[in-house]
């Protein structure tokens, strides 16, 4: 395996895929300054990801945009392989199915440069099953991106068994020098992290309709309006420590775990997601919604996290 290239020295990014995903992917590179090749075998998808790009600008302005948006700051490429020609750097978002991305790795293995780093934006697949087969294994990563990749920090980097460890370190590298927050999870898994952490505390939120304990709409509050408040600022762990008070982590495990660990026995039930189950939790986001749309919805909530994201900017400086 040849030498990666210096972080410092990544100028041309392509992105596979661009979908909801892949089109906020290559909205943020842009806006950090880089040039970006994109490629997509889908129907019409040059004009939606121009159309997602220029709706999302206003909030890349919001955020400190490095360059206004030009179209030649993006080739929209007739071939996968124009789009890995001459880049540094390669975010794969794909759909989630796992015959059609070892297909597509094995592409992109021949197509982009050796030493060039390849990160898949998969929600829960596993790299090891994902790479196997290929030539050169060792530079694939999982970079996952919480939704909206453009205003979310985070990204979850992980290596699959034939990933080069220090493949991994550069990945989490470069994403925080472009104003990511990459974290390193320590062993594959289905889901990776954050999003089993989400899918957990979505199951007992299931179990609260199904068990008939709030309607879908106070469940919602209990979070937005209270521990969702917290976590947007620290996380549970650190929350935790604070509920000690001046006793910090110490005091908080030794008064309140005993009470905590009576909670998980409780929580031993998983929800079953039959009809009856999916439209009452229809029935309560349509209620909650108020007529809004799903792109209104989404309009809503990524000016909210603009907001969210210049405050903690803020607090950090």
């Amino acid at each position: 395996m040849s030498a990666y290239r210096s972080v410092q020295t990544i100028k041309n990014i392509s992105v596979i895929g661009t979908g909801t995903i892949g089109a906020s992917w290559a909205t943020y590179f842009l806006s950090r300054g880089f040039k970006v090749k994109a490629w997509d075998p889908g129907d019409e998808w040059k004009e939606r990801i121009l159309d997602f790009i220029n709706k999302a600008w206003p909030q890349m302005n919001a955020l400190g945009a490095k360059q206004e948006f030009q179209e030649t700051n993006i080739e929209l490429c007739s071939s996968l392989e124009d789009a890995l020609s001459e880049v540094d750097f390669v975010q794969e978002s794909a759909p989630e199915q796992l015959e059609l991305k070892r297909s597509l790795f094995k592409k992109i293995d021949k197509y982009a440069d050796n030493s060039t780093i390849i990160s898949s934006s998969t929600s829960g697949l596993i790299m090891t099953e994902m790479q196997d087969g290929l030539e050169y294994a060792s530079r694939f990563v999982v970079g996952h991106p919480f939704n909206p990749p453009h205003l979310i920090p985070l990204v979850e980097v992980v290596g699959g068994e034939k990933t080069d460890p220090s493949a991994v370190d550069w990945a989490i590298n470069f994403y925080n020098k472009i104003g990511k927050h990459g974290i390193k999870i320590n062993k594959e898994v289905p889901g990776h992290l954050a999003n089993r952490l989400q899918a957990a505390l979505w199951r007992e939120a299931v179990l609260a309709v199904q068990n008939d304990l709030a309607s879908v709409e106070d469940i919602n509050a209990a979070v937005a309006m209270g521990p969702g408040l917290r976590w947007a600022l620290m996380g549970p762990h650190m929350i935790m420590n604070l509920t000690g008070g001046t006793g910090g982590f110490r005091k908080m495990l030794d008064h309140f775990g005993p009470g905590i660990a009576d909670w998980w026995e409780t929580m031993n039930e998983n929800p079953e997601l039959d009809e009856a189950l999916k439209q009452e939790l229809i029935k309560g986001i349509k209620v909650e919604a108020k007529g809004r749309s799903i792109a209104q919805l989404e309009e809503e909530r990524d000016a909210q996290l603009v907001e969210l994201l210049k405050m903690l900017r803020r607090k950090k400086n």
